[in-house]
């Protein structure tokens, strides 16, 4: 992959539209735009989103502290980045598969990318909406994928925008359990249900939650995140095909 190089901007638009701009390289400062995305993202893998700030990325990076602002001119631009870094391995199937199995493909992806770098979820609500060029192409795949649908562009951007919100909710449901997980030390699903077990047979033999109290006694607890979220993509995309009919 090529680096992206240019140079501090205080005007408007976004970073991907500064990219152009190459600023003389400087040996004493060998930075680029890649690298210094990847040293976020190493960052905030291991100390979480809050540990990612200018003076501890220079610090990584091994450069003055006001070196990293001759490539990014805020803390958003350095979130743009790291984003489009993480999407990169993204490999949506040929449109030719469906536009139902290309979603699907898409929906899982994300969820494992969210997953494996959870400060995204912090990102998303910060940046609504952000298109970064590698976005842009799985998008791109995406709506490509739905071109045989006999609908307007703006249904199809809707249906994009739907799954991308499922997903989005749900992965970030699950890294909300994880952190709960580990600020309890809980290792499993079967230490969550231990520690809820008293407060789960008090509302049970109380009788004012008979439907609760069905699923609590006889639910197979083979209900995990992994299985919750195929089936509601499932019936996402079965949601879809049937408006569309």
């Amino acid at each position: 992959m090529s680096d992206r190089s240019g140079s501090k901007h205080t005007g408007g638009g976004t970073i991907w539209e500064r990219l152009g701009e190459q600023p003389p390289a400087s040996p004493r400062v060998p930075l680029s735009h890649d690298r210094i995305a990847l040293t976020a993202i190493e960052l905030a893998d291991s100390t979480g989103l809050a540990g990612v700030s200018m003076r501890q990325l220079a610090e990584q990076l091994g450069v003055p502290t006001m070196a990293p602002y001759r490539y990014i001119s805020s803390k958003d631009d350095l979130f743009e980045l790291m984003i489009d870094m993480v999407h990169a391995d993204l490999a949506l199937p040929s449109p030719s598969t469906g536009w139902e199995q290309v979603l699907r493909a898409y929906a899982r992806q994300i969820r494992e990318v969210t997953l494996c770098h959870p400060w995204l979820v912090q990102i998303y609500a910060r940046l609504p909406g952000v298109l970064t060029p590698r976005m842009a192409d799985i998008a791109e795949q995406a709506l490509a994928a739905m071109k045989p649908l006999s609908v307007d562009v703006d249904t199809k951007m809707a249906i994009l925008a739907t799954v991308t919100a499922f997903t989005h909710g749900a992965a970030a449901a699950e890294v909300a359990q994880r952190l709960l997980m580990d600020r309890r030390g809980w290792d499993s699903d079967d230490d969550v249900r231990s520690a809820y077990h008293p407060y789960m047979a008090e509302l049970t033999s109380s009788g004012r939650y008979p439907a609760l109290s069905d699923y609590l006694v006889d639910g197979s607890n083979d209900d995990g995140a992994a299985w919750q979220f195929e089936f509601g993509l499932t019936c996402v995309l079965d949601g879809i095909e049937s408006n569309l009919s």
